[in-house]
Formats: C-alpha cells, sequence, structure tokens
C-alpha cells in the first residue's frame, strides 16, 4: 500500500462524485420561485429585515469544536494499535496532543472560546 493506492482512492472518490452531480442534475428538475429566496424560520413569515450579520466568534467555536472532534476519530485506530508499535506510537501520540493543545492555547489567547 504505497503513493498508487492513495492516488487511486482519490481518483475513485473524485469519480464517484462526479458521477454522484451528474445523475442528480438529469433527474431532479429544476425550479425557481422567489419563496426559495425567503429566510425560512419554524414555519412563520419574517418581519423586517432577514439577512443579519452574526458575529464570526460563533463560527469559530464550531469549527474549535470539530477540530476537537475530529481528534477523537485519530485516536481509535491509535488506541487498536498501540501496543503492536510500542514506544513509537507513545512518542507520536505525545506530539499529537501537544499541537492539539498548542492549537487550543491560541484559541484561549484569541478569545475563540469565549461565548459572545
Amino acid at each position: 500500500m504505497g503513493p498508487a493506492s492513495m492516488i487511486i482512492l482519490t481518483l475513485a472518490a473524485i469519480v464517484f462524485s462526479v458521477i454522484a452531480i451528474l445523475a442528480s442534475r438529469m433527474v431532479v428538475k429544476g425550479s425557481w420561485n422567489p419563496q426559495k429566496g425567503e429566510a425560512y424560520e419554524c414555519g412563520i413569515p419574517t418581519q423586517g429585515q432577514t439577512w443579519i450579520q452574526f458575529q464570526v466568534g460563533y463560527y469559530l467555536f464550531a469549527l474549535i469544536f470539530l477540530v476537537f472532534d475530529v481528534e477523537l476519530i485519530f485516536l481509535y485506530p491509535w488506541a487498536v494499535v498501540v501496543k503492536e508499535i510500542g514506544w513509537p506510537a507513545l512518542v507520536e501520540i505525545v506530539i499529537f496532543f501537544v499541537i492539539l493543545f498548542l492549537g487550543f492555547l491560541y484559541a484561549h489567547k484569541v478569545k475563540a472560546l469565549t461565548w459572545k
């Protein structure tokens, strides 16, 4: 399993994505309606200005959550093979946690974790 398998996997992902997009465009009949552009809030018609700007802090909070959530996905394969690999696995996970901790410190420094 060398670089060739990664190239094949990437090409397969691209081909399947293109096929799915093309198939959906052929099957689904597209239509345009002014109601599609309106904001929808629990079935209640909106009043006043509907396009308001949200603070970027909410997006930063969500992105930080995703980073630490995806980190848990990488811990499972490591936990499965840690006994087989031994000390190198421990060193790699320590480096991984140090990088994550530095990211956490940066997020704390720029106050991305404060809910406004």
